[in-house]
């Protein structure tokens, strides 16, 4: 046997060395055994002369190169400083995963999550790894690997592998059978990784993906990216990536038919410090993608990574495996496609594509951005049936939509630009078409439809400003509250704040009623709409509304507060004792009512919230006498987007400071039905059209 040829694999049923190919590669000075009994290889084999001829078939063909742990501006650096020779010839740019903040494509940017989007081409919505866990599964029902996918075009002989360092990547495609000819678990072991997938390419392997971890050790061995052994990694790394490109460039000088594609990427960002840490910062977000081939829609090439929001104008980690599969022809059509990227040869890049609920309640709204060439018409697809036609360089589709009843619906929803084409899963509430509930104006205390500056009560029984007059972070925004009518929204920024820290609004009642003792109980409700910040994964949280010292849920009072991954909790609090009610989630940049009712007779706590993606969420929690007696708090009244200080971001400095946009803000001294704060939601209507 020579040393680069194997034995032909049956295809596998699960992601194992097959024992034939096994027994090849140890005849071939790998040791025995498969898998993880791999050992790490020395020395470098003996390549074929250039006029051996090529095994396998000619055509396209492509190699995907993960490494885990090398940054972007790593290997910039590397190849500035000509440490990484061997790569120089690749189209480097900054690239971003991780998905989009505060929707349900948001994931951790780790190694499970990401390898899960690298070969799938989709985020979590679809792929639905969250975690780094070994029971975690890609759907292959829902988002089938590249593999797979290329099999679905390509003839009869078609050879797919597989090769890892990272011994969680292979688990995880445990749910798809039969679309990987030959897999490699290397255990670890990069040298391995390098020999084995040498060896794949001589033998005449049509799609590869190969996979390294050294970076991501010494990261991690080292405590950081500013030492000596993290540099040597980033060095031996794409050496051995050379070594791949070198067996790529022995074969195609062999037969000038034979078309590569080459990607290199990492699958999650890391800091300097070393570490993963999953959020949905700069840093953890951003990636690399080099080419061997120029991809017109591959923006940012030879530039630094952006650190703001503009990263994600960039190419995405989603758009590696359709930009493969057109290499191979096996990009599905546009009727099929389920891939959150796109091929970045396209001459126009889409990007940002969001999809929610209409105002109305009957629609979704679709908007993306689109870069490039923008002559072509635009064409809206919804589960696979074209829905819209729209002129060249339109950016944004109103979809209406029907359903037989109430109820969150899922839609597939297609975008194609020429030849750009992506996709997104799309959860939108139905409801159907609704009017206020008249006995809303009952006991209705204190209503502030918030549309004008001065904020001004209707009922003239309380009062909104700044906490600190030289801390006015409230302003007017025309993109705010749209409902079935127009409407401007109060956006209060916790940004703006005094030398002293303080920021937010405080609203004051002139008889207050969670202190009144003739009112037994009340409901306060409002529309909300934050901004990403709740999905920044702080464990203290902020303050939608509260008249207390929130430092702590025990201090005496009533908070609304906003946690990680956007969840709503209520709570009270005596100073000794407190109750709760959490697990409500809000979706970032929507539009959401929320509302509490604490009835003081029967000792009650229920929390409402209303979200356009998801179904109505209501808990009820029991309270004692004793937490009702408290719950006016420090009787200073309500701060919004602030506790009952004013304070609350400046003693909580790990809490980030942001905006939160609220409207139509109603205090009633009853308590009211769920079928009235339901029809708040799903009317969409301000109260002032129930005045007469």
């Amino acid at each position: 046997m020579r040393p680069n040829s194997l034995t032909h694999a049956a295809p596998l049923t699960r992601w194992l060395l097959p024992l034939a190919i096994s027994a090849a590669l140890a005849a071939c000075g790998g040791g025995g055994g498969g898998g993880v009994a791999f050992p790490p290889i020395s020395g470098t084999p003996t390549p074929p002369p250039s006029s051996t001829p090529n095994e396998g078939k000619s055509g396209p063909k492509a190699l995907i190169v993960e490494i885990d742990g090398l940054t972007h501006a790593a290997l910039r650096e590397a190849i500035a400083q000509n440490k990484a020779p061997a790569l120089q010839a690749l189209r480097l740019a900054p690239a971003w995963t991780g998905g989009t903040n505060g929707t349900p494509t948001e994931q951790r940017t780790t190694d499970g999550p990401g390898w899960a989007s690298l070969v799938t081409g989709t985020w979590v919505s679809r792929h639905g790894v969250r975690w780094d866990t070994a029971d975690q599964r890609i759907d292959a029902r829902l988002a089938p690997s590249v593999f797979a996918l290329a099999r679905l075009r390509q003839e009869a002989g078609y050879k797919t592998a597989a090769v890892t360092a990272n011994t969680r990547y292979p688990g995880l495609m445990a749910g798809e059978t039969g679309t990987v000819d030959t897999a490699v678990d290397c255990a670890g072991a990069d040298a391995c990784v390098t020999e084995r997938t040498t060896q794949l390419i001589g033998a005449g392997y049509d799609l590869l993906v190969a996979q390294y971890g050294a970076p991501a050790t010494a990261a991690v061995a080292n405590s950081g990216l500013k030492n000596e052994p993290y540099r040597r990694a980033v060095a031996d790394t794409s050496a051995a990536v050379g070594r791949l490109l070198a067996r790529i460039a022995q074969r195609t000088a062999n037969d000038a038919k034979e078309d590569w594609l080459v990607i290199v990427t990492s699958g999650y960002g890391i800091d300097t410090f070393g570490t993963t840490t999953g959020l949905q910062n700069a840093e953890g977000k951003t990636i690399f993608i080099a080419s061997n081939k120029t991809l017109a829609a591959l923006p940012g090439v030879g530039a630094d990574a952006p650190t703001d929001a503009s990263l994600q104008q960039l190419a995405a980690a989603t758009d590696i495996t359709p930009t493969v599969l057109r290499h191979l022809g096996a990009l599905p059509a546009a009727e099929a496609y389920g891939l959150n990227g796109q091929p970045l040869q396209a001459a126009s890049l889409l990007r940002d594509l969001t999809a929610r609920t209409g105002a109305d309640k009957t629609s979704v709204d679709l908007s993306w951005t689109l870069t490039g060439d923008k002559s072509a018409p635009v064409k809206v697809m919804r589960d696979g049936k074209l829905v819209a036609t729209l002129p060249a360089g339109t950016t944004a589709y109103t979809d209406p939509v029907t359903a037989a009843s109430d109820g969150v619906y899922t839609y597939q929803y297609t975008i194609t630009a020429g030849e750009a084409v992506t996709a997104l899963t799309a959860q939108a509430a139905y409801l159907k078409p609704a009017t206020l509930a008249p006995t809303l104006l009952n006991g209705l205390a204190a209503y502030y439809p918030l549309d004008v500056l001065p904020a001004v009560d209707v009922k003239g029984a309380s009062t909104l400003a700044p906490w600190a007059a030289d801390a006015n972070g409230g302003t007017l925004v025309d993109d705010g509250f749209k409902a079935l009518y127009k409407a401007k929204a109060l956006r209060v920024d916790a940004r703006v704040k005094n030398a002293a820290g303080t920021a937010g609004h405080r609203l004051v009642q002139t008889r207050d009623v969670t202190t009144d003792a003739g009112v037994t109980a009340f409901t306060i409700g409002f529309w909300m709409r934050t901004d990403d910040t709740c999905s920044q994964g702080v464990s203290n949280g902020g303050t939608v509304i509260a008249n207390k010292n929130y430092t702590s849920g025990g201090n005496a009072g009533l908070a609304i507060g906003l946690f990680s991954s956007c969840e709503i909790r209520f709570n009270v609090g005596t100073g000794s004792a407190r109750a709760d009610s959490n697990g409500y989630s809000l979706s970032a940049g929507q539009w959401a009512y929320v509302a509490v009712v604490i009835d003081k007779a029967a000792l009650q706590m229920t929390g409402y919230v209303f979200d356009p993606a998801r179904a109505t969420q209501t808990k009820s929690v029991a309270i004692t006498s004793d937490l009702v007696a408290k719950l006016g708090g420090l009787g200073n009244g309500l701060g919004l987007n602030e506790d009952g200080t004013g304070q609350y971001y400046q003693r909580e400095s790990s809490s980030p400071r942001g905006a939160m946009d609220f409207n139509d803000f109603a205090v009633w001294n009853r308590a009211l039905t769920s079928d009235e704060l339901a029809s708040l939601f799903k009317s969409g209507q301000p109260l002032s059209t129930l005045a007469p």
